[in-house]
């Protein structure tokens, strides 16, 4: 089984490059409201993830379903404009698999965003949150299975998920763009239901300051590939409050839609300096 993964993303990959020929150094994977950042990049070469072989297909509001590569700040970067979930349906190797395939291309760095909820009491919609580690508890990890060694190690190490250079180099550019920015830990959960305020409080209990449906079965691959990783939540709701909390997958867009721009800037900074 593991071998028909290698052959699959092997086929996915010579797609790829039959496509488009330069090796990206820098991979992208863009969270609900966010896909407005490939507009200040040179693009080169667009490919809808349904004319992809093996490729999973984007089912969600807010996520366009195509691979975009090109240029930022002179950089190569490749872009992955809607991501896969869980709650979606598929496999956590089917959501995990664009960023296997980031690896085969030769992404060395990965940044990803995504719409969370608070749970940190001090934490207000809007508030841009870089993550500095994360809880996995809650998610199924994508690495269960036989290890595949052309991939990663059997047992990687996650002490340092989220790269630390990288987060100081973040905290410098939004400095520099005059934007306030947010750390803590974001949970990871399975979805598609917001959660009960007794689970907010457990989250809160175990040292949650965000939770979100997303990144880190994503964040696992990356660092069991070797790839660097950078993330960052737009908090769209707040989850620990005392008068009736109904949220709407509509809120949620809104309220990362107003904060992209900031997100959008602080990105494309970043990639400057990698």
């Amino acid at each position: 089984m593991e071998n028909n993964l290698i052959q699959q993303l092997n086929e996915t990959t010579a797609f790829i490059q039959s496509k488009y020929t330069k090796q990206p150094l820098i991979g992208v994977i863009l969270g609900s409201g966010l896909g407005n950042f490939t507009s200040g990049m040179q693009v080169e070469c667009e490919i809808d993830y349904n004319s992809l072989p093996h490729f999973p297909v984007s089912t969600v509001a807010g996520h366009k379903g195509k691979l975009i590569f090109g240029n930022m700040n002179g950089k190569p970067v490749m872009v992955m404009a809607g991501r896969f979930h869980f709650y979606e349906g598929y496999t956590p190797q089917q959501v995990v698999y664009p960023v296997r395939v980031m690896k085969m291309l030769g992404v060395k760095t990965l940044l990803l965003s995504n719409a969370a909820g608070g749970v940190n009491t001090s934490f207000k919609v809007g508030d841009m949150m870089i993550i500095k580690d994360h809880i996995s508890f809650f998610t199924v990890n994508p690495l269960i299975g036989r290890n595949e060694e052309a991939l990663g190690t059997r047992f990687p190490d996650m002490s340092e998920p989220y790269n630390k250079e990288l987060i100081s180099k973040a905290k410098s550019v939004a400095g520099d763009l005059g934007y306030e920015v947010k750390e803590g830990v974001y949970c990871g959960v399975t979805g598609p239901t917001f959660e009960t305020r007794s689970e907010y409080k457990l989250i809160k209990a175990v040292g949650g300051d965000a939770v979100g449906m997303s990144t880190v079965q994503e964040v696992i691959a990356a660092v069991h590939a070797g790839i660097k990783v950078f993330a960052m939540s737009i908090i769209t709701d707040i989850g620990i409050r005392e008068e009736d909390n109904i949220i709407t997958h509509e809120e949620v867009l809104a309220a990362a839609s107003e904060a992209e721009p900031k997100m959008t800037a602080l990105f494309k900074a970043l990639v400057g300096v990698l």
